[in-house]
């Protein structure tokens, strides 16, 4: 089958990382706090000049703080404009863990339980018309195992040009392929309507595995959009103003939202293909699934809240909630063959509610779209989390500069959790 446009920007991450990821350790003999930092961003700025990425902001936490945020490289290269770390992006699937906090949210709300079918909830019926007896449920979308998936169309039908003076730019741009004109929006529900009942107009069965719902472990942007659609529908609120008022006002993420049109685009930076090209600016008809838009700066203040919860100490939700949030639904039957234990950060190693557990015991996500690649994963050990956001498609050398990027933060990671703690 072929990857659609978000599932292929990830290959390239995913082939090489069991040849990039390096045991973490901690930087010695440096005196202060501050030593720290300038040494890091010394030797940031000097990958940054190995050229395949443009520009790319990075953050290190913990549960109290922002330990570490900066940008590198360019938002602009008309006007040689710097990312920051205020600088603006959309961050790809790095959104869906919103998804589990909203859920979880809605749950204690007594609005839904993710334990119930779907349909419980939908003005229109979803199974799978292999198992037509068989319920979806809430937790299936959550953990990727309803027997919903992707295919072809979702690339096809999901991502929308800004703007209509765009449509002759994308046809020079293998990344943007994909992409729509502007009249071809709609809203969240009419896109999943279409897509998965029986009367829609793209339905196809194509749209579901030949496995029961619960089996088998497809990661699928459709299905993750589903549960937010049930939000709207049980909340009476659209998922952006429910993340608004449940998610980034409480935390004070004041520069992140779904929408170009309510944030200050002078931050935002451009997005580009592997030999320098803009990527035109798009959206998402599928936007919680991987629309987000936020800078470093403002998704530190998330991760940090995320490792409180781990700890039982967030604010977003009870801490009965945040342990299913991360709880490990999944097994090996749940997947084709054994998992792949040579991906150190394979978010799809396993899965709590759209959040996910590497082999090596990191907990977060990993997002890619065209020009952007996106790293949000925290040490339930250390208490200790890391961001790297880049604004630029990433070829084999690409992807080694985004490792060299991560890898470096980890080899810091430690020693500034210590020093602050001291």
């Amino acid at each position: 089958m072929k990857k659609n446009i978000r599932q292929a920007s990830l290959i390239v991450l995913l082939g090489i990382s069991f040849f990039s990821c390096k045991k973490e350790g901690t930087v010695q003999n440096s005196s202060s706090f501050e030593v720290l930092k300038d040494s890091l961003s010394s030797e940031l700025t000097q990958i940054h000049k190995q050229g395949s990425i443009k520009g790319f902001g990075v953050a290190i936490v913990n549960e109290d703080t922002t330990l570490y945020a900066k940008g590198f490289g360019y938002a602009r290269l008309d006007h040689k404009k710097a990312y920051t770390k205020h600088t603006i992006q959309n961050i790809a699937s790095v959104s869906k863990t919103l998804i589990g906090i909203s859920l979880l949210k809605a749950q204690e709300m007594n609005k839904l339980n993710i334990e119930d079918p779907v349909n419980n909830y939908l003005p229109f019926e979803v199974f799978n018309p292999f198992y037509p007896e068989d319920t979806i449920t809430i937790k299936q979308l959550a953990t990727h195992t309803s027997s919903i998936q992707d295919g072809d169309l979702y690339g096809e039908k999901s991502y929308i040009l800004e703007s209509a003076k765009d449509t002759i730019k994308i046809k020079s741009i293998p990344s943007a392929e994909g992409f729509n004109a502007p009249e071809s929006d709609m809203d969240m529900g009419t896109f999943l309507q279409s897509f998965l009942s029986t009367e829609g107009k793209w339905y196809q069965q194509t749209s579901f595995l030949e496995n029961r719902p619960g089996e088998h472990y497809e990661y699928t942007n459709v299905g993750a959009t589903l549960a937010p659609y049930i939000i709207e529908k049980v909340t009476g609120s659209p998922y952006d103003n429910f993340t608004q008022k449940h998610i980034l006002d409480p935390l004070e993420m004041t520069s992140s939202g779904w929408k170009l049109t309510e944030l200050d685009t002078t931050q935002l930076t451009s997005l580009f293909t592997v030999d320098g090209k803009r990527i035109p600016n798009y959206k998402l008809i599928t936007y919680p699934d991987g629309g987000l838009i936020t800078s470093v700066n403002d998704k530190a203040k998330y991760l940090s809240e995320i490792i409180k919860g781990f700890s039982g100490n967030g604010k977003l939700l009870t801490e009965k909630s945040y342990k299913l949030f991360f709880s490990e639904f999944l097994s090996d039957v749940n997947f084709d063959g054994e998992r792949d234990t040579d991906r150190p950060f394979d978010d799809e190693y396993n899965s709590g509610l759209f959040i996910g557990h590497t082999p090596i015991g990191q907990i977060g996500h990993m997002g890619g779209d065209p020009g952007v690649s996106t790293f949000m994963f925290f040490n339930p050990n250390s208490k200790t989390g890391k961001l790297l956001f880049v604004n630029t498609d990433l070829d084999e050398k690409g992807a080694d500069q985004f490792y060299s990027i991560w890898n470096k933060m980890g080899l810091y990671e430690k020693g500034m959790s210590e020093k602050i703690s001291h």
